[in-house]
């Protein structure tokens, strides 16, 4: 009797560890489809003197409205992506004439790279951690605190309740908004387990 208990035992941890893999494979799997259909805009402050703070929110303020201009034809992604790199050296000196506006001297550098992001919850919407492609504008030394948000789609852009038609014309998928949109007890909870299963991929990679 101890030991069919036993097998019963060992049979519904085997059990409950098998669900738990095959879910955490597939969180990851809506965690890498969200993080391919976006770019983030990165801008890194000089320091992180009251200065240079208010300094970095002009500069994001002028690259964004223009990169959402520049992008607002893009059909998808790769489109953006193509266009992006295209116009760095325009982003480039919309950033350092604001510099230099505001009385700085600081050098400026936009660059497109993929860059790990924490989790970021916005007005309408919310992000897991993860590795973005992103539009990253530095400031001088960049050695103060940074601001991110989503250019495309023009997330950061666009009022909560246009949030889902703006993610739509942008590619994306009704998983990509569920993970992004459901309430705060909800992704919170599950973008939670995607940093334990992103640490653990991370790991076995090593």
């Amino acid at each position: 009797m101890r030991n069919s208990k036993l097998m019963h035992l060992e049979v519904a941890l085997l059990v409950g560890v098998t669900v738990t893999l095959l879910w955490g494979v597939w969180s990851l799997q809506e965690q890498d489809a969200l993080e391919r259909k976006m770019i983030r805009l990165h801008v890194i402050a000089n320091s992180d003197t009251a200065e240079d703070q208010a300094l970095k929110l002009q500069v994001r303020d002028a690259v964004l409205v223009r990169a959402t201009e520049i992008l607002e034809n893009a059909a998808d992604m790769e489109e953006a992506q193509r266009t992006l790199q295209q116009v760095l050296p325009e982003l480039e000196a919309t950033a350092a004439e604001v510099v230099k506006e505001k009385g700085c001297a600081y050098r400026v550098s936009a660059r497109l790279e993929r860059t790990e992001f924490p989790e970021k919850v916005y007005d309408g919407f919310a992000l897991p951690a993860g590795e973005y492609l992103a539009l990253r504008l530095v400031i001088g030394e960049g050695a103060g605190q940074n601001w991110w948000c989503v250019v495309f789609p023009p997330l950061c852009m666009t009022a909560a309740t246009n949030l889902e038609e703006t993610a739509v014309a942008a590619g994306m998928a009704e998983e990509d908004l569920a993970l992004m949109t459901e309430e705060n007890a909800g992704y919170v909870l599950k973008f939670r387990s995607l940093e334990l299963w992103e640490s653990l991929r991370q790991w076995l990679g090593k």
